[in-house]
């Protein structure tokens, strides 16, 4: 188990080694210098080379990507060329309000994944009928997902909020940054039950895609399980189906699900950058949606390099409990 755990470790700096340098890259094949761009378009040519030099882009291309890596290290993104502040301590103010969107929809597509998949393969009444409901969903784009439930849910019906994370103009903004967490740390749970309101319909439109492509593969897994010989044997016993599946079935079949919760992330990532933007989330996906525009390419890497960090944590974790739900995966 040990030896995996480092197998895993491992790759991921290999992996995060070779996304720094593909960012890299693409900076430099985009012919944008940062140098031009931050000091302004009326910038004489002087200025120009004076500032390149000091930030180093005059450099031997080797010498600038280590030297782009050491900053990385050090936690050193680069400063935005549109806000004038470090990506540092831009995406420190933007990324708690994305942790809170991508968890809450994780969660979700975890939790409506695990009943898509146990009422398909125990076919329970309507089982059906929510497949296909929640497959309906799941096929639609989820920048129509996000406007349909804005017109549908929040503009006709009233039901949810459409945009923002909170109503209060007052709202906290300490320590987390989180809404939901701030209300309940300051004791203003109005405010706590506000950004939660908020939170449900981006979270959902985020978790829909991911469930069905979770539940799917949790339902596979399931009825094969349900074909093998132990699970005729509970049968034997006299045990109702439900308990075969939810006692017995369902541990061998977990393994695949987590895999395919790690590689939904990827997805839900994407999916998270959309939806911030059409919800007016203020997260990192409406950070570089700003950013895109005006060609502030360090803000870009910078939220690249923390999304894909991110992709790549939560996959060696979801690779560690496949290993501890399922010993086998340790000796791959």
């Amino acid at each position: 188990m040990i030896k995996f755990v480092v197998k895993r470790l491992l790759s991921m700096v290999v992996i995060l080694l070779m996304l720094t340098a593909i960012v890299f890259l693409l900076q430099k094949l985009s012919h944008i210098n940062p140098a031009h761009a931050y000091l302004g378009a009326n910038a004489s040519q002087a200025a120009v080379n004076r500032e390149t030099h000091i930030l180093g882009y005059d450099r031997p291309f080797i010498a600038q990507y280590f030297h782009y890596v050491s900053g990385l290290l050090r936690g050193n993104l680069e400063v935005s060329l549109r806000t004038r502040h470090p990506v540092s301590t831009d995406i420190v103010a933007f990324l708690p309000a994305t942790v809170e969107l991508a968890v809450s929809g994780l969660f979700l597509a975890m939790v409506l994944g695990a009943v898509f998949g146990l009422i398909s393969a125990a076919r329970f009444r309507g089982a059906g009928a929510f497949r296909m409901l929640l497959m309906s969903f799941a096929s639609a784009p989820v920048f129509l997902l996000s406007l349909l439930g804005i017109l549908v849910l929040s503009g006709n019906l009233h039901w949810l909020p459409g945009t923002g994370d909170t109503s209060y103009t007052n709202a906290p903004t300490g320590p987390t940054g989180i809404i939901v967490i701030d209300g309940l740390v300051h004791g203003q749970f109005a405010v706590a039950w506000d950004g939660v309101w908020h939170l449900i319909l981006p979270a959902l439109v985020v978790a829909l895609g991911p469930a069905v492509s979770i539940g799917r593969v949790l339902r596979g897994s399931l009825e094969a399980s349900m074909l093998s010989d132990f699970a005729r044997t509970a049968r034997a016993k006299g045990l109702k189906e439900r308990t075969v599946v939810l006692h017995h079935a369902l541990r061998n079949s977990v393994s695949a699900a987590l895999s395919m919760t790690g590689l939904q992330v990827g997805l839900m990532f994407a999916g998270v950058v959309v939806v911030e933007t059409i919800f007016a989330w203020p997260g990192i996906g409406l950070y570089v949606d700003q950013s895109i525009p005006q060609a502030d390419f360090p803000a870009i890497a910078g939220v690249t390099l923390v999304l894909g960090v991110g992709y790549v944590i939560i996959n060696a974790i979801v690779d560690i409990l496949q290993a501890v739900v399922d010993p086998r995966v340790a000796l791959v």
